[in-house]
């Protein structure tokens, strides 16, 4: 069977602000995100391109998970692979240090830059200028981690990208904390496995989930106990924030369930 192979860009990152972990990717590759990037709460994110051993990404956050600085983790996995001239890699753990391989076989343009809390990486660029605007759009950008990040894949896409064109994206934001179950603390995990413009895709997806989470929020605040004026008028801003998201424009699904959830709360006038 032939190697993975996913010449592409990539990002990982820590926010200590939001404590937060994020890793986000973009290829000419059918469903990067099932290979490229990983993320557990708590411990860390690594992306692993190029000629892809995928062991680097659950390996690599077993040992980080087990005391390894992202460098150790990074330096231990190149050490016992023969083919580490052909890897990309980058990772970044629980304090918010980084570690980043492009190894000499990678195919050009190739390299990586490394930055305070992240790095950005790609390989098989047309131009050897995409590390450099990922990390400026990366650092010069407002918002939360996903938003960043986003931010980065973009400028990667605007100095011409994957010299073989686009075809899967994918986002995953987790909580810097540990939390009880892995799956708790997933902020974002967002895939676009095949299609034509796949960043446009993956913002239109990060859009709804945002929007569902702000609806989500609202009924949480609705479901507590006492609920006061106080309760109310914060979910009614969260709610707000949902409507607002031109990608739900149309759909009265969000707007339905808030109302369920304001008639559980005694709240028929509002609803």
């Amino acid at each position: 069977m032939p190697p993975f192979l996913a010449n592409t860009y990539s990002i990982v990152a820590y926010d200590p602000h939001l404590n937060q972990f994020g890793v986000a990717v973009q290829s000419h590759y059918f469903a990067v995100g099932s290979l490229v990037p990983w993320a557990e709460p708590g411990v860390g994110a690594v992306a692993t391109q190029s000629f892809i051993e995928v062991s680097y990404g659950p390996v690599g956050l077993a040992l980080i998970r087990a005391g390894k600085t992202a460098e150790q983790a990074l330096q231990g996995l190149l050490a016992s692979d023969p083919q580490s001239a052909v890897r990309q890699v980058a990772m970044v753990d629980a304090q918010g240090t980084v570690a980043a391989h492009t190894g000499k076989r990678c195919i050009s343009e190739a390299g990586h830059k490394q930055g305070i809390h992240y790095s950005v990486q790609a390989n098989l660029m047309l131009k050897d200028t995409v590390w450099d605007a990922m990390a400026d759009a990366y650092e010069k950008t407002t918002g939360d981690l996903a938003d960043r990040m986003l931010a980065a894949l973009e400028a990667a896409e605007s100095q011409a990208g994957d010299i073989r064109g686009a075809q899967s994206a994918a986002l995953i934001v987790v909580s810097s904390e540990p939390t009880p179950a892995p799956w708790d603390g997933r902020v974002f995990d967002l895939r676009v496995d095949d299609h034509p413009l796949p960043l446009v895709e993956l913002r239109r997806l990060h859009a709804i989930s945002r929007a569902y989470k702000h609806a989500q929020t609202a009924s949480e605040l609705l479901e507590d106990k006492p609920l006061d004026e106080a309760k109310i008028a914060a979910a009614e801003h969260e709610f707000q924030l949902a409507a607002q998201s031109p990608e739900m424009h149309g759909n009265p699904e969000l707007l339905f369930w808030y109302a369920v959830d304001l008639i559980s709360a005694g709240r028929e006038e509002h609803a």
